[in-house]
């Protein structure tokens, strides 16, 4: 390839035409110092050798020689990798300055438009949406949680990753569906509650809805339409975000705590209040078992137990003493 073939190409990695120069003659001549190379380019040297330090630090020439005066081409993998994240970020930056440029332009126009309302996000693009836009919380984030789950595994990095920091807190309303789950239940339930998620539990939810700080919404489709049409619903600040925002709360108050810390006048133990959180969701007997990793009769037990110590004469009436008195 001669120089005319290769400066094109450099010119779309960002290479200004001094740099150009210098690097294809570099490469027909091998090392030489930055004044042999402004002698044979017939260049200004003080140009030249800025030239010379911009190659360097672009991963293209090395320097060499008893005092480093000598430079001279190097295997680019690194320095192309270098100068094509440059060019990446710079287009990037100019795609965010037009895209901010034209909803300038839409507002002056129109300031409210409903297509910026609601965004949808398909298909293997959710799961990464879903992370970045939990990572953005500043202050909270509300969740109405419940099955099919985008993202692979159980394991909520990102909210851990929050919680650890102490800024964001994290309020969530667990469908049966998702505590039954014993995979999802163990390596993701009990990690975020542990870590300082305030959890509560509906026998369903409305909603499939996560709600970051006051600033957007994500809807999933519910379980039944999500094999068919994989779909996340992203809602920006309108009356529909406050529409949701009290859905959350309405869910929040009538739903009954998963589990807390162990209470100084509580007289259940640690055991019975996992069990007692998991009866007011409408977890049957199964169920709580696998989750307590105990078995049946144990669980018979220890509700026998709760019971007598409530006066109640059914399960219903023993969540219903349970939640009155702070047991869970």
């Amino acid at each position: 390839m001669s120089d005319g073939d290769l400066a094109p190409h450099l010119t779309r990695l960002g290479l200004p035409g001094t740099e150009i120069s210098v690097y294809t003659h570099l490469l027909r001549t091998g090392p030489q110092t930055a004044e042999q190379v402004a002698d044979g380019l017939a260049a200004d040297p003080a140009g030249v050798g800025a030239a010379v330090r911009a190659l360097v630090d672009a991963g293209l020439v090395g320097e060499g020689g008893d005092d480093g005066s000598v430079v001279t081409p190097v295997p680019p993998g690194s320095g192309l990798q270098i100068l094509s994240r440059r060019r990446e970020s710079e287009l990037e930056q100019a795609r965010v300055a037009t895209l901010n440029a034209y909803d300038s332009f839409r507002r002056a126009i129109s300031p409210q438009r409903t297509d910026d309302l609601i965004e949808v996000v398909t298909g293997t693009a959710i799961a990464q949406r879903i992370q970045q836009m939990e990572l953005s919380a500043r202050h909270e984030v509300r969740r109405l949680d419940s099955p099919p789950y985008f993202t692979e595994g159980h394991v909520n990095n990102a909210e851990l990753e929050q919680l650890a920091r102490g800024e964001v807190t994290y309020r969530v309303v667990y469908a049966r569906a998702s505590i039954e789950d014993p995979g999802r239940y163990q390596q993701n339930v009990q990690p975020c509650v542990a870590a300082g998620e305030q959890a509560r539990v509906l026998p369903e939810v409305p909603v499939k809805l996560t709600i970051v700080d006051q600033q957007f919404a994500t809807v999933s489709l519910p379980v039944a339409e999500a094999d068919v049409n994989r779909q996340l619903l992203v809602v920006r600040p309108s009356s529909l975000l406050n529409a949701l925002v009290g859905l959350f709360e309405a869910s929040w108050r009538l739903a009954v705590p998963l589990h807390a810390g162990a209470r100084a006048t509580s007289p259940v133990q640690p055991i019975e209040q996992r069990l007692l959180g998991l009866l007011a969701a409408g977890a049957n007997d199964d169920s709580i078992a696998r989750q307590l990793g105990v078995s049946r009769r144990t669980v018979f037990r220890h509700l026998q137990r709760l019971m007598d110590h409530a006066g109640a004469t059914s399960r219903f009436q023993l969540a219903v003493h349970a939640v009155r008195h702070r047991w869970i």
